[in-house]
Parts: C-alpha cells; structure tokens; sequence
C-alpha cells in the first residue's frame, strides 16, 4: 500500500498538473471507485475549478473554488492517478475520468485501481479538512505536527511500538515498510512495547520516521511493482535504498548479520537481531 513518500510523490504531481484546471465532466467507470460514505456522486464536482491538492497521511483531496466540497481520494493497494491526452482510449483498470480544462487546452486526468481497494469521495470541509478524515492525525511533515505530544501518545500505548506507529490516530503516513525501515534506524526491537520505551528512545524513532520517509520521497517513493507510479506514469526507486523491508536472510548492512521477519499480526516485521535487540 503506497505510503506518505508515494502519496506525497502524486500530490506533487498532481498539483502540478492540475491546479487550476476546471472539471469539466466526472465520469465512474466501476462502483467500487466511489466510496459508499460519498455524500454526492462524483457529477456533484463538474464544473468546479481545482484550487489546490491537500495531503494528510495517506489521504488526498482536491479543494474546489466554487462549492464547500472536496474530492477525497485513497489510493489503496495499488490506486494511480495519469494524466492523458484527450482522445487517449480508457484503461483497462481506469475506474474514473475526469476531463480537464486547462486556459485553452484540455487534457484528461484518470484514476486506475487493479484492485480496487481504492476510492475516491465527494466530501464536505470543514475547517479545510474533509469531513471523514477529520480523525485521521497529523503526519511528521505537517506543519502543526506536535512532537512532544505523540511521544506522550506513544508512551502510553500498551502495545508493540511497531504496531503504535501504524496507528493512524496517533500519527498518520507511516505504513509496514517505513515503519521497520525507521525501527532499524533508531535500533529499536519491533516488538518492543511503546510504553516500556524511554522519552528519548520515541524521540529516535520520530526522528528516524521523518529522515527515511524524506530519503524516500526524494527518490519518488518505494515501488515493487507497476502498481505503484507518479502522474507520468513513473516508479520511485526507494526500494534500493531499503535496509530492512523485503530483505529477509540478506545481510545487515551495518552488522552483517541476517536480517529477519517475523509474523505481525497480519503483516510482517523486517529487523536486524544484532542491530535491534529485543532486551
């Protein structure tokens, strides 16, 4: 499931392209591709301009100039936003389109899902954050983010820190890959409990959280397949700077030992034994 790093990658793409632009028409080519919590069909946003793409967590939403809406968009397992040129025949995994107006020019921007785990969702704002992700927590790269206060939220978490960090309540963004790739940084035991770890410990792994996912935003994000890709249609190539996610029996490259996986619920945890002892 694409992370911050991927998200963001596409928001910046995204706003590139398409900021400003008007919608002109908004067509669903597939029922699962409108969220059934949309409290208007995607024709509700026609005519409306694209003021600016938003991002918090995982979540993306379109801000329009003329109505209090948003569309919400979550990529899922292996959701993308293309720019195409309009003619360009359909995809066979585009579940919506959206023909675009741009000055004099026009061009399409369409959503894929292979899946179909992802979805998109018109939505109210309040307060400039849609409605059904107002619960969803700030992400380290948000300029309100409160350190000191996910230590406090992470501190008192009874739980394995591995599982505290993909708390989206707690903070939002980080997923299974940088999550184990910031718990090597920080040399910190996946299943270490939160509350057991020291102030200054949390305060690593915040830290380590925010320098990997920044590392892997620069390099377009992480992808192990085409399910993955920018608005051009281009994949991130963070996955050759992972040290840990998807390495399992390679060595450490800081001790070179063999790097392990264990079950997390269901998920799976890379660390280094030697690196990120569990005592």
């Amino acid at each position: 499931m694409p992370e911050l790093p991927e998200v963001e990658s596409v928001r910046l793409g995204l706003q590139e392209h398409i900021r400003g632009a008007k919608i002109v028409r908004a067509l669903q080519f597939h029922p699962r591709a409108l969220s059934p919590e949309s409290i208007a069909p995607l024709a509700a946003i026609d005519d409306c301009k694209i003021t600016s793409v938003n991002r918090r967590g995982k979540f993306l939403w379109f801000v329009m100039d003329k109505k209090p809406l948003a569309l919400v968009a979550h990529l899922g397992m292996s959701g993308q936003f293309r720019i195409d040129d309009v003619g360009q025949s359909r995809h066979a995994h585009c579940r919506a389109r959206f023909r675009m107006k741009q000055g004099r020019g026009e061009f399409l921007l369409s959503f894929h899902d292979q899946r179909t785990f992802g979805w998109l969702r018109v939505d109210e704002l309040i307060k400039g954050t849609p409605a059904s992700i107002s619960h969803i927590a700030l992400d380290p790269f948000d300029e309100k983010f409160d350190r000191k206060a996910v230590i406090t939220k992470l501190k008192g978490k009874r739980t394995e820190i591995k599982r505290a960090l993909l708390d989206q309540s707690v903070m939002s963004g980080v997923g299974n890959i940088y999550a184990d790739e910031a718990l090597w940084r920080a040399r910190i035991h996946p299943r270490k409990l939160a509350e057991k770890l020291s102030e200054k410990e949390l305060a690593t792994i915040l830290t380590s959280v925010k320098r990997v996912m920044k590392s892997a935003l620069k390099a377009g994000g992480t992808s192990f397949d085409d399910l993955y890709t920018n608005v051009n249609g281009e994949s991130g190539y963070f996955e050759n700077s992972l040290e840990v996610y998807g390495r399992e029996d390679e060595d450490c490259s800081r001790c070179g030992h063999l790097i392990k996986r264990i079950k997390f619920t269901n998920r799976s945890s890379h660390f280094c034994p030697h690196c990120q002892p569990r005592r």
